[in-house]
């Protein structure tokens, strides 16, 4: 909305009333209502099955300190953590380069989403522009629901890492958004 024009009286108003909707979507599920529980009181119950892949996750993460185990020297992605491959692969990238292994993870892709902000921000032409800021959002919008998932911020929701996750669909449709970037921006040199 801010990159079209509009003001930000109609964003203002419309996030309360979105999070309201969202927050009745979650409870008009028992499925969606026991997966917000279980991470708001996940700790409190005496079932250790409730969690399970959150403490799994904290345990990797916890497990990699500031260096790391080193490469292909976790244990988490033996038959302890869920999709190790698609939706918790940041728990094992924090486990075999720990800390640092991670912040530089981070970094690199942050540079990513700055740079496809960047792409946006010198285009002339307003589809090129809002196309550019949409693909990036989209991107660094996964990117930070999968990581916040990870480190216990949000509850796990199934959302894969960007160019980094196991699967097809996934990664075709990040590398289409790249490649809509990659034209925006040789079109823009012209």
């Amino acid at each position: 909305m801010i990159v079209s024009g509009a003001g930000l009286v109609p964003l203002f108003v419309s996030v309360p009333i979105l999070g309201l909707l969202g927050l009745g979507f979650m409870f008009s599920s028992s499925y969606r209502r026991e997966r917000l529980l279980t991470f708001v009181n996940s700790g409190s119950s005496g079932d250790l099955s409730l969690g399970y892949h959150i403490r799994q996750i904290q345990i990797a993460l916890g497990t990699g300190g500031i260096f790391g185990v080193g490469f292909g020297q976790s244990r988490q992605k033996f038959q302890y953590l869920p999709e190790v491959a698609a939706d918790s692969i940041f728990a094992i990238i924090g486990e075999e380069f720990g800390f640092i292994g991670t912040s530089i993870f981070v970094i690199l892709f942050s540079t990513l989403v700055y740079k496809g902000y960047s792409i946006a921000k010198n285009t002339k032409d307003i589809y090129s522009r809002l196309l550019a800021v949409g693909v990036t959002a989209w991107i660094a919008g996964q990117f930070f629901v999968n990581i916040a998932a990870m480190t216990r911020l949000i509850p796990l929701t199934g959302v894969p890492l960007p160019l980094v996750s196991y699967g097809g669909s996934s990664l075709v449709f990040s590398l289409m958004g790249l490649g809509l970037l990659a034209n925006i921006s040789s079109r823009g040199r012209v």
